[in-house]
């Protein structure tokens, strides 16, 4: 991203313990107070990823302590991932790690309470089902779901358990989006008319893991499990280690970026998903077997709710092939627009006197805003480093497995953002207008159920 949103992002995120603690209206001595506070959260680890490893770690490691929380076991199927997971974790906790070969292992180890799921796109759904039916809370990373039949599932078992269950959506713990939230929600920004989002990098070697693919023996590894429920095929390293590259295990663009993006808009907007969908993208650069687009555009029309309410367009663009943009989130009004590019709020392309008067209506024009001066003012916590929007969307989820509170990004937050994921997919892949059946819950193309 950007210096100014990378900058702005880390002078407000709630980076520190004392910080985030200050927002809710507790301090560290109130812990004291909840159930269970003074028993330690045991953590297991399923799938040792790139992502846990950068990721969750640094911002577990920023709470752990003040909370009582520990990592105790990895599940990992491949035996290499699963002894680097091992002994990384045993460096960082100094402590042993027990390494499991399977969930089933892990699930095992009654003193496990609660897990961090990273595994490949498509089996987040199942881990989290797997989990919550063990008894265990757990912290999904994004896409939730790749089908709706996986959607489904797992919402069905999270709703009907009392597991606290965080998806990765961190966008939802940044200081920046909760006041775009409540500006919006206020109704000062108006209604919104228009969603401009963008994810752009020019990255060839992005998910591609070369190195590791041809080091990976399949008699080091469960073929059949990492399957899960997807059609048989014989042993690919490159499914394995490069899914994100590879329909059905991962839709690729939609489900790792326009994720994050397009929960914004449910967020902000309040509507749960789009009503319909069209997609034009291909692989027009990196052509290295990948099944997945390397360019992908996609129109969306969500609303309105009914005749009196507005609707709008989101329109979502990635490419890997040239990064120019970079990421941006852009939402539009009649008055102006909100930018948490630049996260301002100003009168931009609002609607003038000149054109007003037209239609006997006033001008209206948003005011010039820093979206900095609407996030309530915190105390100031220790730097900790890393991804602060992570680091806060960590800490809410052990907040929440003490409190037992609702996290930030519940269940419905990720099927929600699955259904669009799964639309976008099967635009893409069918070349068809998709729409989404609220009777059924089904993704349709072509007046037909969309299947893999």
């Amino acid at each position: 991203m950007e210096h100014s949103r990378r900058q702005f992002i880390k002078q407000t995120a709630l980076t520190g313990a004392a910080t985030y603690i200050s927002t809710l209206g507790m301090s560290a001595k109130s812990y004291n107070r909840i159930m269970g506070a003074n028993d330690r959260v045991n953590v297991g680890v399923v799938g040792f990823s790139d992502r846990h490893k950068d990721a969750h770690i640094p911002s577990f490691l920023a709470s752990y302590k003040e909370l009582n929380f520990d990592i105790i076991a990895v599940s990992d199927i491949w035996k290499y991932k699963r002894e680097v997971g091992q002994a990384f974790l045993k460096q960082k906790l100094g402590h042993d790690i027990t390494a499991c070969v399977n969930n089933d292992e892990l699930y095992n180890i009654k003193a496990v309470d609660a897990v961090f799921i990273s595994t490949a796109d498509f089996q987040h759904a199942y881990h989290t089902i797997e989990a919550v039916k063990a008894g265990r809370d757990t912290y999904s990373e994004k896409p939730l779901a790749e089908t709706m039949e996986d959607a489904r599932a797992v919402l069905k078992a999270v709703k009907g358990s009392n597991r606290i269950v965080q998806i990765g959506s961190q966008r939802r713990s940044g200081p920046n989006y909760w006041a775009a939230n409540d500006f919006i929600k206020s109704g000062k920004f108006g209604p919104i008319v228009m969603v401009e989002l963008t994810w752009n990098v020019n990255q060839p070697g992005r998910w591609r893991r070369p190195e590791l693919v041809a080091m990976m023996k399949e008699e080091d590894t469960d073929w059949k499990r990492y399957l899960i429920n997807r059609p048989y095929e014989p042993f690919n390293a490159r499914h394995y280690l490069e899914f994100r590259l590879f329909w059905p295990y991962s839709s690729g663009i939609p489900g790792q970026w326009m994720s994050h993006q397009i929960d914004t808009v449910h967020w902000f907007s309040g509507l749960p998903h789009p009503r319909s969908v069209a997609v034009n993208g291909g692989i027009y650069l990196w052509k290295d077997g990948r099944k997945n687009a390397d360019t992908l555009t996609a129109a969306f029309d969500y609303g309105p709710l009914d005749d009196m309410s507005s609707g709008f367009q989101v329109l979502f663009k990635s490419r890997q092939t040239n990064a120019a943009d970079d990421v941006k989130e852009i939402y539009y009004s009649n008055g102006g627009m909100l930018n948490l590019d630049t996260n301002k709020i100003t009168p931009t392309g609002g609607l003038t006197e000149n054109y007003a008067k037209v239609m006997n209506m006033k001008a209206n024009l948003l005011p010039e805003i820093s979206i900095s001066d609407l996030v309530p003012p915190t105390s100031t916590g220790a730097s900790t480093g890393g991804d602060p929007l992570t680091m806060a969307h960590v800490r809410n989820w052990m907040e929440c497995v003490r409190s037992r509170k609702q996290p930030n990004a519940p269940i419905e937050a990720g099927y929600n953002h699955a259904i669009a994921v799964i639309m976008t997919n099967a635009a893409y892949r069918t070349g068809q207008k998709v729409t989404f059946d609220e009777n059924t819950q089904e993704v349709m193309a072509g007046g037909k159920v969309f299947k893999y």
